[in-house]
């Protein structure tokens, strides 16, 4: 066994030796990362979400938006999954998390199979980057390579919750600045939005836009009249709150490219998808144009911004933790 043992520490080493570029192109993270400690971790995460898609479309969404709330509230650190305790406030409590975050059940059940598998290995975090990618490809959407080895972190920021999570109704100064807040810019801020070809929005979110969008109690004048007649029979100007209406109404549980054609159209659902293309800023307005006319390029670009956002300062090595159980710290 010492013997097997040895060897399969040289390899692991080789491996390790075979990707140098990948840790430090990723931050300390690295796809590789389970290869030996975890390898059926692909396979274990892929399995419970086309079981929990196939039962609802929409949790892919839910999925992938899981892991933008975490990221941009104190780094891709899973503090969005932690439940309120003495010590701190859950981030779910926090304003545009309460009553609209969904899919917490499907990642405890694949922390579950993978704490059988292999015990105290595989990160909450690195669960939620996983899930987010393995959602947008079951949806039709393009693979990535997800880089690995994020940490837990012990507590949670409801304060930065409120704070840092762009609301629906945001201006495109406003997009932008919480953007590069992260690192990230125009072109992640265009890409990103465009994830929003899959799922649903509640009613509160784009009700302002209906019947008040400048404060004189009239409608936003870019929607297209036929598709702002259809949102009001979903959303009165009063209760309904959590009637849901699709972010794209052509193709809302495949991801594709339909979401900017459909900007152009004047068909947007909310306030920070629509002011990508009429917020008076060129290069967003360009970008949202670009996608609509090529897939491939939307694809690669999203896929690169994925990437870049799970890399929001991620927890390494001894300054988190590997929590048993996605909820609470150890």
């Amino acid at each position: 066994m010492a013997s097997r043992g040895l060897v399969m520490f040289f390899i692991s080493c080789a491996i390790f030796q075979a990707f140098p570029v990948s840790s430090s192109n990723y931050g300390g993270l690295f796809p590789e990362l389970y290869q030996f400690s975890c390898p059926q971790v692909n396979e274990i995460v892929m399995s419970v979400l086309e079981q929990a898609i196939a039962k609802d479309p929409r949790m892919a969404a839910s999925l992938m938006r899981l892991h933008f709330h975490d990221c941009f509230v104190q780094g891709c650190d899973a503090s969005i999954l932690l439940d309120k305790n003495g010590a701190f406030k859950s981030e779910k409590d926090a304003g545009p998390n309460k009553n609209s975050l969904r899919g917490f059940e499907v990642i405890d059940e694949i922390k579950a199979k993978l704490e059988q598998v292999c015990p105290h290995t595989v990160s909450c975090a690195d669960i939620l980057a996983l899930a987010g990618r393995d959602s947008v490809v079951l949806s039709g959407g393009p693979h990535w390579e997800v880089p690995l080895g994020r940490r837990d972190s012990k507590t949670a920021n409801f304060k930065k919750a409120n704070v840092n999570i762009p609301a629906p109704n945001s201006t495109i100064q406003n997009l932008i600045s919480l953007f590069h807040k992260q690192g990230l810019n125009e072109e992640d801020l265009v890409a990103l939005s465009g994830g929003h070809t899959i799922g649903m929005a509640r009613c509160v979110s784009f009700r302002q836009r209906l019947y008040n969008q400048n404060g004189d109690n009239l409608p936003d004048a870019t929607l297209e009249k036929t598709y702002y007649s259809g949102l009001k029979s979903i959303c009165p100007t009063s209760g309904g709150d959590n009637n849901i209406s699709p972010l794209d109404v052509a193709s809302p549980v495949r991801f594709d490219n339909t979401y900017f054609k459909l900007l152009l159209w004047g068909k947007g659902l909310l306030n920070s998808d629509e002011v990508l293309l009429t917020g008076n800023v060129k290069k967003t307005k360009e970008l949202v144009k670009s996608y609509a006319e090529n897939e491939a390029l939307f694809f690669h670009q999203f896929a690169k911004s994925m990437v870049k956002m799970g890399k929001i300062s991620p927890l390494t090595e001894l300054k988190g933790e590997i929590r048993k159980n996605c909820r609470r710290v150890n």
